[in-house]
């Protein structure tokens, strides 16, 4: 019987640790963990801790990819923040801030031109939006209705708002409301099958998904530029998460609250018909931003379940390291 050596053209190694850099293939035996390990490569994408946020916050909005976010508004429980973050691929930087500070903000768009709407600045629900150039945010006309805690898709010029809890304090009116933008107004159209707030999502104005919220859901819903349909559904029903993806056909939902207490890890990807689960994240959170594709997405924790400032990355492909088993 050939060896390993013989197969492979190199022994297994015995080491203490882990190595930091494995590379596609290598194989070592752990003599702490007394276990066997192998780098492989996954098409599946996976996350990877990122550099966290200067200003830790829960309920932010954000825009952009994995090399290239935005990070705005925000609460620190309190105050209400104004604050707006780029990251680079590598470092967050302070840059202008929003005019007005709010929580429960969504957003849309890239790093260099976002959509900023709606959100709270306790205990209104607001309709206020603002635009990014890549250096100043500017006021622009409202939302028709003030609401929080909801989700936007699509870019500064074109973009949807749906779902949201448009009554002030907790326990509000939920929303099924959904609003088209212009680049200059909103525009009240169909709405969402199931009122929600706390819910996540992805695509453009044109072609999106509604997913997920209030209290624990599993609903989604595709969006095609004139009606809501319910489509197949998450297979862990959640609210507070977050969600990334350019296209209604290839979205990520990830994070989130089960009951509003159990926060989990868990993330699905949408292939345009069913969710299937893929690689956790690395912390459990809720209130989590995110932003980008199914290839490069970034996640800012929100709360794990103290306010965070922790921020993960997903990349596809990657490389991942698995334990062998006799099993």
């Amino acid at each position: 019987m050939a060896t390993y050596k013989e197969i492979k053209g190199t022994n297994i190694e015995v080491l203490a640790s882990d190595p930091s850099n494995p590379v596609e293939g290598q194989v070592w035996y752990n003599t702490t963990s007394n276990v066997l390990k192998g780098q492989i490569v996954t098409t599946a994408g996976s996350w990877s801790t990122a550099a966290n946020l200067n200003t830790a916050r829960t309920q932010a909005s954000a825009a952009g990819n994995a090399t290239a976010a935005l990070v705005f508004g925000g609460n620190g429980d309190p105050p209400y923040y104004a604050l707006t973050e780029l990251y680079d691929g590598s470092s967050w930087t302070e840059v202008n801030d929003l005019n007005n500070a709010r929580a429960g903000t969504a957003g849309a768009g890239t790093q260099t031109a976002a959509l900023a709407f709606g959100g709270d600045n306790s205990p209104s629900q607001l309709a206020l939006t603002e635009t990014w150039n890549g250096t100043n945010w500017t006021a622009v006309n409202n939302l028709n209705t003030a609401r929080r805690q909801f989700w936007g898709a699509g870019t500064n010029t074109n973009a949807l708002a749906f779902a949201g809890e448009t009554a002030p304090g907790s326990g509000g009116a939920n929303s099924a409301l959904t609003e088209v933008w212009n680049g200059t107004n909103w525009t009240e159209v169909n709405d969402l099958n199931t009122a929600r707030r706390e819910v996540a999502g992805g695509g453009i104005y044109t072609s999106a998904l509604c997913f997920g919220g209030a209290t624990g859901l599993t609903v989604t819903e595709l969006w095609n530029g004139s009606n809501w349909t319910e489509v197949n559904d998450l297979n862990t029903g959640r609210s507070r998460l977050g969600g990334s993806g350019a296209s209604n056909t290839a979205i990520l939902g990830f994070a989130g609250t089960t009951n509003g207490s159990a926060l989990v890890a868990n993330t699905e990807e949408w292939n345009g018909t069913n969710w299937t689960e893929v690689n956790d994240l690395n912390t459990a959170a809720h209130f989590s931003g995110g932003h980008g594709t199914t290839s490069s997405s970034i996640c800012n924790l929100g709360q794990a379940p103290s306010i965070t400032n922790l921020t993960e990355e997903w990349n596809s492909p990657s490389s991942i390291t698995r334990t062998f088993t006799d099993s």
